[in-house]
């Protein structure tokens, strides 16, 4: 059950609030629908609802607010826009790496792709989708984590009438099965054809909320849709009559030949058109749209309901309503099918699995819990009582002053998304599901080969910088560009394409997510380092033999350098493009250190040293009183050679620093 008390959007500079005091109930086993015309109000009021956008209000799901609730993708499945993932990314992949951020079985994805009719798609593009497609896989999407409520904005907006009967169905199927539904439209037939209650906005006020049958009673009204050649005498001839009979029958001229009569039907305005040999194209009963609501029209007995006249130009005949229901029944029929094969396999959430004679007071309890929370929000200011000489009591001592409780609902507070709950399984399957990380690889190997091919024959170039096709005049080699530029993309694609903040649209900057995030980028790194290294040797040794390819001696010290490099690189474009909110951001951070870094730490480790660290790890192995395992003073010593090289304390320098700024721009909504 959804309760929606007093949301109220800020006011825009000198115009009104987008959404004023707008209060309904979405109840449980029934879909809600949130008709208005375009900027009435309807997007914003789900934003307020969801704490996407500051204001004033509150919203109860089942009770609780929405940042209340632990696992919120569990309790409310949202469908706002388009699917904001990567256009590269295949539909099955794009719902397994969801199932990683709901902490969901991978399975889900399969039996969610089997419901809303992808399982033949599943491994195409999303940016091939077209519009149907897209809002299938936005449905699917929002049932992952099998949620209680559903909250979508417009979801059918753009379909067909086929595909719009299919997905008012499915969300039939799964109010049948328990949930609570709520969409938004501006189409009163679809409302009136697939809601059971519907709330109507206007100009962000709340002016209607009525179940189906009212709605349909009072807001639409039938009407004789004609189209003739002369519409024109025939309009003016059926006023006539009406005003001779003293009936109340409407004519309007709409565009073209056409003519929309109300009070009237087919076989009056028919009959009108054969005694005075007028010729008729179409005669159709039809049902018209929803006009301004009475209290804004006209008042009084015909003028209030004229006022609710609209235009009708899209109108549909009743026969193609006839058969839009019809599609509707079945497509609910086949739908509910699926659906309960689906709520079959539900996950073990707290809030779903209640036991059957148990339901019922769970819901009621819930929804008293509610019913307490409004009538708190909803008090008035407490009036203190003036004295009066002639009172009884104006002797007794006066209680302390009570601090007045204010009428206006509560502010919203935007808050950021949550971390994924398996974030390196998430991340895993975000790096994997795309081809720009291959690409990027196959790329840096290449480069690499040639360059040290080049570089060999040209024999000035040391062999640790001739594996690593490192020459002078580069800031730094292809592999740790390329490692750069993986971990900038970690966050880069992040914030182009938030999937992970698909209602939201900003990227949850989480620890969990980011150590998930710095630990993929070093593996990969890693893998990067080897393969290029593997694939210069193994060419150098085609070309030239074994001369080149021999292992130097300290190749522990120049090996643990290399791989720290590379994903230090690797660290600083995650970082940088996780602060900066862009991967152009990230790869220009690890450019800079070479390039602005390292110039400025030579500059300051300019002149004589007095004192230096030699012998380190001889004075760390005395200092714990152990003999290194496995010579490990060897890496330690390379690893402290590696800090004291201008490089080395750049990246050192340069990691600090972004891992300080993004620790503050994490640290500062919760400040806040």
């Amino acid at each position: 059950m959804i309760q929606a008390i007093g949301l109220t959007s800020n006011p825009r500079q000198e115009l009104p609030p987008a959404v004023d005091d707008v209060s309904f109930e979405a109840r449980t086993g029934r879909v809600t629908a949130l008709l208005g015309a375009e900027a009435a109000g309807k997007t914003t009021a789900l934003r307020l609802m969801l704490e996407l956008q500051q204001g004033r209000g509150i919203t109860y799901f089942r009770g609780r607010p929405l940042h209340r609730i632990a696992h919120p993708s569990r309790e409310v499945g949202v469908l706002l826009g388009d699917v904001p993932g990567h256009p590269a990314r295949s539909v099955r992949g794009h719902l397994r790496m969801l199932c990683a951020a709901s902490g969901v079985p991978v399975q889900r994805a399969d039996d969610v792709l089997e419901v809303v009719g992808l399982v033949s798609l599943r491994d195409q593009r999303l940016g091939t989708l077209s519009r149907g497609m897209d809002r299938r896989l936005g449905l699917g999407c929002a049932l992952l984590a099998d949620p209680h409520t559903l909250v979508l904005d417009g979801p059918a907006d753009g379909l067909s009438a086929r595909e719009g009967a299919w997905l008012h169905g499915i969300l039939r199927a799964h109010a049948r099965q328990g949930g609570t539904v709520l969409f938004t439209t501006d189409d009163p037939k679809e409302a009136a054809r697939t809601a059971d209650r519907v709330v109507t906005l206007e100009a962000g006020r709340l002016v209607a909320d009525q179940e189906v049958a009212d709605f349909a009673r009072t807001r639409l009204r039938p009407r004789v849709a004609v189209q003739s050649p002369h519409a024109a005498r025939l309009g003016a001839l059926l006023a006539k009559e009406a005003r001779a009979g003293r009936r109340s029958v409407e004519v309007v001229k709409e565009d073209g030949n056409r003519l929309s009569v109300y009070g009237s039907n087919c076989a009056d305005v028919g009959e009108t058109a054969y005694r005075h040999g007028i010729l008729v194209h179409q005669l159709a009963d039809e049902v018209g749209d929803a006009g301004p609501s009475p209290s804004l029209g006209a008042r009084g007995g015909r003028g209030a309901e004229s006022g609710s006249v609209g235009s009708g130009a899209g109108a549909e005949s009743s026969e193609g309503d006839g058969e839009a229901r019809a599609a509707a029944r079945s497509s609910e029929d086949r739908a509910a099918g699926q659906f309960a094969g689906l709520a079959g396999g539900q996950l073990n959430e707290p809030s779903r699995d209640v036991p059957a004679g148990r339901s019922d007071a769970r819901l009621q309890a819930s929804e008293d819990a509610a019913s307490a929370d409004q009538a708190e929000i909803v008090l008035t200011p407490l009036i203190p009582l003036e004295d009066t000489d002639d009172a009884p009591h104006a002797t007794a001592p006066s209680p302390a002053p009570q601090e007045p409780v204010s009428s206006l609902p509560p502010p919203i507070t935007v808050r950021p998304s949550r971390s994924p709950l398996r974030p390196l399984r998430y991340e895993l399957r975000r790096a994997v599901g795309v081809g720009s990380g291959y690409l990027t690889a196959a790329a840096v190997v290449a480069v690499s080969a040639v360059l040290c091919v080049f570089l060999a024959r040209a024999g000035h170039t040391p062999q640790a910088r001739l594996l690593a096709a490192w020459p002078e005049e580069l800031p730094l080699p292809p592999a740790a560009l390329g490692a750069g530029l993986l971990g900038a993309l970690a966050f880069g694609d992040e914030f182009r394409h938030p999937a992970l903040a698909a209602d939201r649209g900003t990227v949850p900057r989480r620890l969990g997510l980011l150590g998930a995030k710095l630990v993929v980028a070093a593996a990969t790194a890693l893998l990067l380092c080897l393969l290029a290294v593997a694939s210069d040797a193994a060419l150098l040794h085609l070309v030239y033999g074994e001369e080149l390819t021999r292992v130097p001696a300290d190749w522990l010290s120049l090996s643990a350098s290399w791989l720290a490099l590379v994903t230090g690189c690797a660290w600083a474009g995650v970082l940088a493009a996780g602060v900066f909110r862009s991967t152009t951001a990230g790869l220009a951070a690890v450019l800079a250190v070479p390039i602005i870094v390292v110039p400025l730490v030579q500059k300051a480790l300019e002149g004589p040293s007095v004192r230096s660290a030699a012998g380190l790890p001889a004075r760390l192995r005395d200092l714990a009183l152990v003999q290194w395992p496995f010579g490990a003073e060897r890496y330690l010593a390379g690893g402290v050679r590696m800090i004291a090289q201008p490089v080395g304390s750049a990246l050192m320098l340069s990691l600090t620093a972004l891992l300080c700024a993004y620790l503050l721009t994490a640290m500062r909504g919760r400040v806040r």
